[in-house]
């Protein structure tokens, strides 16, 4: 099981913190979005039932894509301040339990894990979890990918059969749609003026970026006036909405099996005042 472990993070501090309570160590660390990252992780190896485990993750700063798209990703808040002290304790806390955490500089935690499923799904099964559907073209005959859902303990698992299913998409095309439609969230275009019905149709329709340029002449002149206004911006889409799954990270196996030490993970939750996970993980403390 490969961990988006950003998506775990933010969708555990946002749980609580917008209530108002954030829980913190008698000292005054704030640790929700820890507490909260534990119960969905274990939920899911309870769940699924992984061999061995990776956790992925973004290391800030630029990355690759900025440099192709200054404005990639430049509508995004800072992270709160509750939040930010709470990045290098989880790192420790995974640690704490065996489960290695794998970053590159310049890229992203989504490319460490293409280029990690890449590599194990070659001999085994892999298991993505994360709540961001961009992983959806990582899916494959020996790679599924698990959309945390809202509410706890619910997924939804995409293999290319359930993909096509839902979204008449194979997994490679959901690259061609956000290329076609933009992303909002990671603040690039696509071409303007097309959403996301009328890019699932055309890529429906032809297959590809390709297959849709081969045919601008049988597209509305409305729909084929926008594509060629924005021709460069749809190329640097795609580009921005690739994983890349050849980025310098390695993992090998015996590294990454799943084994708990329970005393240093009692330590560790102990020392973080959160004796109650022991519970949850069946550690005796």
């Amino acid at each position: 099981m490969l961990v988006d472990g950003m998506a775990l993070l933010f969708r555990a501090y946002y749980a609580t913190a917008t209530s108002g309570y954030i829980r913190r160590t008698k000292s005054g660390i704030p640790t929700n979005a820890i507490y909260g990252f534990i119960r969905y992780f274990w939920d899911a190896v309870q769940k699924f039932d992984p061999s061995h485990v990776i956790c992925c993750w973004d290391l800030g700063g630029s990355t690759f894509r900025g440099q192709q798209f200054s404005a990639y990703k430049g509508n995004r808040p800072e992270a709160p301040d509750d939040l930010v002290p709470q990045f290098s304790i989880i790192l420790d806390v995974m640690d704490s339990m065996g489960v290695p955490n794998i970053s590159a500089e310049g890229y992203e935690a989504d490319d460490c894990i293409g280029t990690l499923a890449t590599q194990f799904s070659k001999d085994m099964d892999v298991m993505i979890l994360s709540g961001d559907h961009d992983l959806l073209q990582l899916v494959s005959d020996r790679t599924t990918v698990i959309i945390m859902k809202k509410g706890h303990g619910n997924y939804k698992v995409y293999t290319p059969q359930s993909l096509y299913e839902e979204k008449q998409l194979h997994p490679r095309q959901i690259i061609d749609v956000k290329a076609l439609m933009g992303d909002a969230s990671d603040n690039y275009p696509g071409v303007r003026g097309i959403g996301e019905k009328t890019a699932h149709k055309l890529v429906q329709e032809y297959g590809s970026v390709e297959g849709i340029l081969d045919h601008l002449d049988q597209l509305s002149k409305s729909v084929r006036t926008k594509i060629e206004t924005d021709l460069d911006m749809l190329h640097l889409s795609r580009k921005l909405a690739e994983i890349h799954c050849s980025v310098p990270v390695a993992c090998g196996l015996e590294i990454c099996e799943l084994s708990l030490d329970e005393k240093t993970v009692a330590d560790k939750f102990e020392e973080l005042e959160m004796k109650s996970l022991c519970n949850l993980l069946g550690v005796v403390v």
